[in-house]
């Protein structure tokens, strides 16, 4: 059975029509932006499933921490930081999930389907089911949906364009706006609802966002390209007892880890650290040992591994803005705006809005230089220094209190500015790079590198206090600058190991 992949071939001859020419990514022939047409669908689809995303996470920290007279669970403030680094960092870990099922067993399109379906019990448990219980199977729904979710959408994305086909960067960044339009209005309806009528109605309002985003998918899915119900690497019939042991397995020995105790919320950010490492090494292993693959292949893989650490500490550190930065808007900022009290949690507006205004800017640049653009490896670079300058900025800071709110929002535009260099292509260059045999698997790889730097933005938090934030944004600012230092030196060596990707 040959394996395809997200891209693979190229514009053909429609049959009976030499003079016509026909493409097998876009077969309806109409376009969105100068792009493939269901583009757009997709585009649709993932704002409404990231309004649901970022308007529950921008409410769940204070959720957690805010005492019980205020509607809050009281939890630990630092606990709750950690365990909202080892929930985001669990969505991206999820994606390996996502890939294997939808590689093995069903494919990427009925993969994503029930992927939103998980995603929605989520929303409603935690608008629904008050206490704790709400709170763990709200976030346990939303992060096994999101993982399958995040993973398969950026392949079907991929399904529209050929390999070499110039607008695939500018389409990516296309779907990376609509990503952020959800992210935007998300969390600024969530925090109205939550002022008005408290946190449980903020989450109703994601949860009827991500009702939009499955009835919107259900509608619209017959317009994909047929090679989205491929199963790229079939599971053999005699293998399916196997796995289902393997998967009731993990599945008890985390209850056990949980109540034997190794497991609580106060270590969860490092054990999905722990987890998410394992994990990697296990899927850059399986891959490079996969005599299957050719040559370029394989060298493309190596050249990711560099790609995949310089992704991690990116956002390690931007990725605390659901961490200690929200901690930091909730107690450092000035929040009173001309005799207006701005709810802290509308500081997650602010990345989402400046993707919005910038998003086109970037494609169209990278549209109109073509192959003059940096290439990716200096991208990647780029955007380490972006976010370490990012936080040195905050010694600025240090000694006032309250912080002026204006100070938040240019850090957070130098941070969306580093996350434009590597977010938007970082997708695409994983479906670039894939091996025609792990074509979600290497999407889930980039995914991995998320669920790491999320993790991580978890567990560092511990360390961050008010007392502590020149040595805290001081010492992170400056080792990712050095990084970023170091990935601009090894650019060209990464480049020639991609064997013609850019």
């Amino acid at each position: 059975m040959r394996h395809t992949t997200p891209g693979d071939g190229a514009a053909t001859t429609a049959p009976g029509s030499p003079n016509l020419h026909f493409d097998p990514h876009n077969p309806s022939g109409k376009h969105f932006l100068g792009q493939p047409r269901m583009l757009a669908n997709l585009f649709s689809v993932e704002l409404w499933e990231r309004f649901s995303f970022y308007g529950m996470q921008a409410l769940v920290l204070y959720y957690m921490y805010y005492q019980t007279t205020d509607g809050g669970l009281g939890i630990d403030e630092g606990v709750a930081a950690g365990i909202v680094g080892a929930y985001g960092g669990t969505v991206y870990l999820c994606s390996i999930l996502g890939g294997w099922i939808a590689d093995r067993l069903i494919g990427s399109e009925r993969t994503m389907l029930a992927s939103a379906v998980l995603i929605m019990i989520g929303h409603l448990s935690l608008s629904l089911i008050p206490h704790v219980a709400g709170l763990a199977i709200g976030l346990v729904c939303i992060a096994v949906g999101s993982g399958g979710l995040k993973t398969t959408c950026v392949n079907l994305v991929g399904t529209l364009y050929s390999r070499q086909d110039p607008r695939r960067d500018a389409g990516f960044s296309i779907y990376y706006m609509g990503v952020n339009i959800g992210g935007l209005f998300g969390p600024l309806l969530t925090s109205f609802a939550w002022g008005a009528w408290g946190f449980h109605w903020g989450f109703a309002l994601a949860a009827i966002g991500m009702a939009f985003g499955l009835t919107q998918y259900v509608l619209t899915r017959k317009g994909l390209p047929e090679t989205v119900h491929t199963v790229a690497n079939p599971l053999p019939h005699s293998q399916y007892a196997k796995w289902v042991g393997i998967a009731l397995g993990g599945i008890a020995l985390i209850i056990v880890l949980f109540l034997t105790g190794v497991l609580n919320p106060t270590n969860l950010a490092d054990a999905v650290v722990l987890v998410t490492v394992l994990a990697t090494i296990a899927l850059f292993t399986m891959m490079l040992r996969d005599k299957e693959l050719s040559p370029d292949e394989h060298s493309r893989i190596i050249a990711f591994v560099p790609m995949f650490i310089a992704t991690a500490a990116f956002f390690a550190l931007f990725q605390q803005q659901f961490t200690v930065i929200a901690i930091y808007a909730d107690t450092r900022l000035d929040l009173n705006f001309f005799g207006w009290q701005i709810p802290p949690s509308l500081v997650v507006s602010i990345n989402p809005f400046f993707i919005f205004v910038f998003s086109l800017v970037f494609a169209g640049v990278w549209t109109k230089l073509g192959n003059r653009a940096p290439a990716t490896p200096t991208k990647f670079g780029i955007a380490l220094l972006l976010i370490g300058a990012a936080f040195l900025l905050f010694l600025t800071q240090v000694n006032s209190d309250p912080v002026f709110i204006g100070w938040i929002v240019l850090i957070l535009f130098v941070a969306t500015m580093g996350e434009l260099f590597l977010s938007p292509v970082g997708l695409s260059l994983a479906t670039k790079l894939a091996p025609r045999k792990y074509p979600v698997q290497m999407v889930a790889l980039f995914n991995l590198a998320l669920a790491l730097g999320t993790a991580l933005s978890g567990s560092l938090a511990s360390f961050y206090s008010a007392e502590n934030e020149t040595a805290y944004f001081g010492t992170l600012g400056a080792v990712t600058v050095g990084l970023g230092i170091l990935m601009l030196v090894a650019s060209k060596p990464i480049l020639n190991r991609m064997r013609g990707i850019r």
